[in-house]
């Protein structure tokens, strides 16, 4: 039996309040998102991915929710170390259609919206999720939402884009007469960003470090982890082209307990 989720909104995107951009249906955008490695080869094709497994607890026997499941890898790789339940959600239709090729009885997929989807208490004992909550633009109400669903002893993991990362009007590196320089513009004004990634007109949430550590003390939770991701050096001498990340990490990984 799956943990109940609540959903207002998981078929139709005509809710009140914030919604999501959607982009991941837009079948150009998910062309291109196809042609990553992390699409291609699952979580071995993400880097930070060590990183982020030595956070994830034994999963065996415990009941599991991914938010911004995407393609189902984390699922999958939940279901395969033994969880009891596998629950996952993402805004996109076609994120879970492929997802959902690769039948599993233990995993649950479920179309939502992160600004809106609704948990029973307590019922989780892990939840996951991977670059979705900078496209989330009510993150303190989600992240409560995810404390109150979290069981005593708990965890929460999560993966964003770092706030170096998203705050630039232009991301984008440019070369200097010491080395690449990274812009950085508006970096306390948190909000909306609209940047080119695959197609125009892509929206994500800018905020600070601070303000994604706050949210997780205000829902009650225990920060355990915060990393600035970048490459090791090992990485880089493998994947040369990677080298520009160390000087501006790509993600912020943070982990956190219910106590």
């Amino acid at each position: 039996m799956h943990p109940i989720l609540l959903t207002r909104g998981d078929r139709n995107s005509d809710i009140m309040g914030a919604v999501t951009q959607n982009i991941y249906d837009d079948p150009e955008f998910l062309a291109g998102y196809r042609t990553l490695p992390r699409s291609i080869d699952g979580l071995e094709g993400a880097p930070e991915w060590p990183s982020v497994r030595a956070l994830v607890p034994d999963v065996a026997g415990k009941r599991v929710l991914d938010l911004g499941c995407g393609f189902g890898w984390f699922c999958r790789w939940a279901v395969d170390q033994g969880a009891a339940t596998v629950d996952g959600i993402d805004v996109s239709e076609a994120m879970l259609d492929e997802a959902r090729r690769h039948d599993n009885t233990r995993i649950e997929y479920r179309r939502a919206d992160l600004e809106d989807v609704r948990f029973d208490t307590a019922t989780f004992d892990v939840v996951y999720s991977a670059l979705a909550l900078h496209y989330v633009e009510r993150l303190p109400e989600l992240i409560q939402r995810i404390g109150d669903a979290l069981t005593p002893g708990g965890t929460f993991v999560t993966t964003v884009e770092h706030p170096i990362f998203s705050a630039p009007s232009r991301p984008a590196f440019t070369q200097g007469g010491s080395g690449l320089i990274w812009p950085l513009d508006r970096y306390l004004d948190e909000g909306a960003r609209t940047t080119d990634w695959f197609v125009e007109g892509v929206v994500k949430q800018h905020r600070t470090i601070g303000t994604y550590v706050q949210a997780i003390l205000d829902a009650g939770l225990t920060l355990t982890h915060l990393e600035e991701w970048g490459p090791s050096t090992d990485q880089v001498d493998a994947h040369p082209e990677w080298a520009g990340e160390r000087d501006r990490p790509p993600f912020l990984i943070l982990g956190a307990a219910k106590r």
